[in-house]
């Protein structure tokens, strides 16, 4: 439901701002780069625990960092303000936004129900690719600082201050309701919803991102020392033609034993569907950047993975459009759709990332600006956008207007609040997971590239 935890309320970290802790899309966890993977073999268990190993000396010196990681971060994050926008105007069986607008629109639901399909898939993978980064140069106790730092600080004050208003507005929306924002705060922690007020909204995907960085740290510890040969055979395995293809398996599984029992509601705990799918994501993100042989698999099949990503999507739009859905169950036809709807994302993550390294790998003032600003925008544009599309879908005016001045106004807004309010403050920076300003001259590591 849009108006839940859930499908429309997405989405964002990916590479390095929410996923680094570092400040400017991670000058710190630099490049490309595949330390020795048996590295940490020597090491005694307690060792791995408090020191951060050393991978600088490892590290082949003519690799450079995968700038298309971050634009594709930046860029699925401003893709969020266009799609929460469109949700307004949207009817489908997501549900609905916190606001509506009387007329909906053919047009922006098609592109609502287009994003769903990779978007948060996307997401979860980069935030998993730069896990593997953080791993390279801190040890298990930094990193676990790191993420309560870097994502529960910020899922904790935003769940308290930038949902409530979200659910106000929503119930505001309903006319007979007509108690003030101070009236109705107390009222935000009665029940968890459907049942209640209580959400997290667009901040689920912080607390998953959370459980994931700890549930999976064992298992990436393993894979860094005595696991490693694993991932040696993996990406052997990846130089076969079609197996990258093959990694859709998995996620189709998933979507065809769990969705018919567990729809979508982001709750954490009564969400296996998301859960398991979206974990194996965030794994799946962390063997990418391990092992520069999958990486090369996916140029070999970024032109492939694009034909069957959009002949994939082509069939599940004729569904939606020719009303033959199959109802939600465990019976044959459904569990082929979500099968069908398992693989369509994967073939168009795999095209996205593909031709995100032939077409993104540069830096420049834009990408190191935005790469910082990314993650505070992630965290207060829907809160800004609720509140500001609220007022404008009352207005006289046609669709395309109402949506040019929410998306504006809201991109202005939130980059201005960001500018005054987060970037030069660190309480505000704390809050938002950003790292203090006084400590980013003291974060360069040894062979892993400066801080600016």
């Amino acid at each position: 439901m849009f108006n839940q935890p859930d499908e429309l309320s997405s989405q964002a970290d990916a590479v390095r701002n929410l996923d680094s802790g570092n400040d400017k899309s991670a000058q710190i966890q630099d490049s490309r780069l595949n330390p020795v993977l048996n590295s940490n073999a020597a090491q005694t268990p307690t060792t791995a625990l408090v020191q951060p190993v050393n991978y600088s000396a490892q590290i082949p010196s003519q690799l450079g960092r995968r700038y298309e990681l971050d634009w594709l971060r930046v860029l699925a994050v401003l893709l969020l303000l266009y799609f929460h926008t469109s949700a307004i105007f949207y009817t489908g069986e997501l549900g609905e936004f916190y606001v509506k607008n009387n007329q909906s629109s053919q047009a922006m639901s098609w592109f609502v129900t287009f994003v769903h399909q990779w978007h948060m898939p996307l997401f979860f993978l980069l935030s998993g690719a730069s896990t593997w980064f953080a791993l390279s140069f801190r040890s298990t106790l930094q990193y676990v600082q790191e993420r309560f730092n870097r994502l529960f600080i910020p899922f904790l004050f935003g769940t308290l201050v930038l949902v409530p208003p979200q659910v106000y507005y929503r119930l505001l929306s309903n006319p007979s309701y007509q108690d003030s924002y101070l009236q109705f705060y107390p009222q935000f922690f009665n029940g968890i919803r459907p049942q209640g007020n209580f959400e997290w909204s667009h901040l689920w995907f912080v607390i998953y991102l959370f459980v994931f960085s700890l549930i999976a740290l064992p298992l990436f510890l393993h894979l860094r020392g005595a696991g490693a040969h694993l991932l040696s055979k993996l990406s052997v395995s990846m130089e076969k033609p079609g197996a990258i293809l093959l990694l859709a398996l998995p996620l189709a599984a998933i979507e065809a034993g769990l969705r018919p029992q567990w729809p979508g509601f982001q709750n954490l705990y009564d969400d296996w569907a998301n859960f398991c799918l979206y974990l194996l994501y965030f794994i799946y993100g962390y063997l990418l950047s391990s092992e520069p042989k999958i990486g090369q698999a996916i140029d070999r099949h970024k032109g492939i993975a694009l034909v069957l990503a959009v002949s994939s999507m082509l069939a599940l739009f004729s569904l939606w459009e020719t009303g033959s859905l199959p109802e939600r169950g465990y019976s044959l036809e459904y569990i082929f759709y979500q099968f069908l709807r398992g693989v369509d994302s994967w073939f168009w993550v795999i095209a996205l990332i593909g031709l995100g390294r032939s077409y993104l790998n540069f830096n420049n003032k834009l990408l190191q600006y935005a790469s910082t600003a990314s993650y505070p925008f992630y965290l207060l544009h829907q809160t800004i956008l609720v509140i500001i599309g609220f007022y404008v879908v009352r207005w006289n005016v046609g669709v395309m207007q109402k949506f040019f001045v929410i998306s504006t106004t809201t991109l202005i807004t939130t980059i201005a609040m960001y500018e005054l309010l987060i970037r030069r403050n660190n309480v505000a920076r704390f809050l938002f997971g950003l790292k203090p300003i006084c400590s980013q001259r003291n974060l360069v590591q040894p062979g892993l590239g400066s801080k600016d």
